[in-house]
This record gives structure tokens, C-alpha cells and sequence, in this order.
């Protein structure tokens, strides 16, 4: 079964804030655009099994059923609602995700 992938806007602009980091801070266009089309496709590939990333043990995500990605250093939070995965969230994995995530949700 193919699920409809959904990105929010949050989700967007969490990944247009990792280029201009990575683009600005490092003055790397092309590990920017690199870095961006590999988050990219890993979210789209998750019209495919997504629950094959679990659940982190640790709220907002046990409670909202929010799935974990890892991509490289980045984390890509879902959730499933039938048969549609929406990515809400890309996140630094260093960061602290627990606070950064409750924050948001």
C-alpha cells in the first residue's frame, strides 16, 4: 500500500532554516542543496512502510504518535493517520528534541 505524503509548513520551514545554515554558516551551496535533496527524499520515501520507524520513548511523542526518522544529523518527526504520513517536524538530532518538540506540539 502507497501512503500520501504530507508535509506541513513547519516541517518546510525547518528545512529551508537547516540550508541557509548550512549555506550561510559554511558558505557550502552545494553541501546545502545536498543536504536538503537527501531530507527530501527520505521523507518522500515513506509512501512506503512508514511505520518502520518507531515511536521515541518520550513525550510529545508517545502521546501524538509521533514517528522518528533519523536522516544523517536530522531528525524527521510524523505522525500516520490512515493512510497518510504527515511530517511535522525536521529537527538537529543534537539539539535537545525532547524540549524542542514540546515546545511545538
Amino acid at each position: 500500500m502507497k501512503y500520501t505524503v504530507d508535509i506541513t509548513d513547519a516541517a518546510l520551514q525547518d528545512m529551508d532554516e537547516i540550508y541557509d545554515y548550512i549555506y550561510f554558516t559554511f558558505r557550502a551551496p552545494d553541501t546545502a542543496a545536498a543536504q536538503y535533496d537527501r531530507i527530501a527524499d527520505e521523507i518522500l520515501s515513506l509512501e512506503e512502510m512508514p511505520p518502520r520507524f518507531g515511536i521515541p520513548q518520550f513525550e510529545p511523542c508517545i502521546s501524538a504518535q509521533l514517528h522518528r526518522m533519523l536522516v544523517d544529523n536530522f531528525s524527521v518527526f510524523y505522525l500516520i493517520r490512515g493512510e497518510t504520513v504527515i511530517v511535522t517536524d525536521v529537527l538537529y538530532s543534537a539539539s535537545d528534541l525532547e524540549a524542542r518538540l514540546g515546545a511545538r506540539h
